[in-house]
Order: C-alpha cells, then sequence, then structure tokens
C-alpha cells in the first residue's frame, strides 16, 4: 500500500491503462480513479503540463553545453527546477481550477480552443 499522501496522475500511456497495471492501481492507491474515468485530455488538467513543462523546456534550450548522457539529463533538469521562481510553480497549480471549469464546460473533451 502506498503512503497516504501518495499521487499519481495517469497520462494513459499504454503501459498505465494495461489491465495489470490498473489492477495493481484499484488495490494500492486509496483515491484510485480508474483509466475510464479520467477526463480524455487529461494532461490539460495537470500543471506541470500545462505550464511547468514548457518553462523547464525553455530554461533547457538557453543551457550550454548541453546534456551528453541520461545522468546528466537528469541532474541539469533537476538543477532546473530548483531554479525555477516558486512564484512560476505556485501560478501554475492556482489555474488548475480555470483549466478544470473549462474541462467540464467541454464535457471532459478538449477544452485548449475555449476562452478560460
Amino acid at each position: 500500500m502506498l503512503s497516504d499522501d501518495f499521487i499519481s496522475q495517469q497520462d494513459g500511456a499504454p503501459a498505465h491503462s494495461a489491465k495489470l497495471s490498473q489492477a495493481w492501481l484499484s488495490a494500492n492507491c486509496r483515491d484510485f480513479i480508474d483509466k475510464d474515468s479520467w477526463p480524455p485530455n487529461s494532461p490539460d488538467l495537470n500543471p506541470l503540463d500545462f505550464h511547468v513543462q514548457g518553462a523547464m523546456l525553455e530554461a533547457y534550450n538557453r543551457v550550454n553545453p548541453k546534456s551528453h548522457n541520461i545522468a546528466e539529463l537528469k541532474e541539469m533538469l533537476k538543477d532546473i527546477w530548483e531554479k525555477l521562481p516558486i512564484d512560476s510553480k505556485c501560478c501554475s497549480v492556482l489555474h488548475v481550477q480555470k483549466r478544470l471549469q473549462a474541462c467540464v464546460k467541454a464535457d471532459g473533451g478538449y477544452f485548449e480552443h475555449l476562452s478560460h
């Protein structure tokens, strides 16, 4: 059983939506929501996807020299994460409510084209 402070958001990857994965999550995650109950565009609801990831990519694009292997990349991304302003991270989380409302308005469908 995972600890109570653990939160996992599925992204629809085949490995995450496989029957075995869904069964394990159902048995081990207290607040598990099965894959068929997530909105089809759930990454649009993830603050890391709709803001922080873009900010990190911009920061990475300014880094020279680039990483040469996975270990260097991981360290570089950890450093970029630590240097992101806390206001930027918090702002992303605060915008989730507006994005949730837009998702409801779009009946769970794609909503980036809607003004929110």
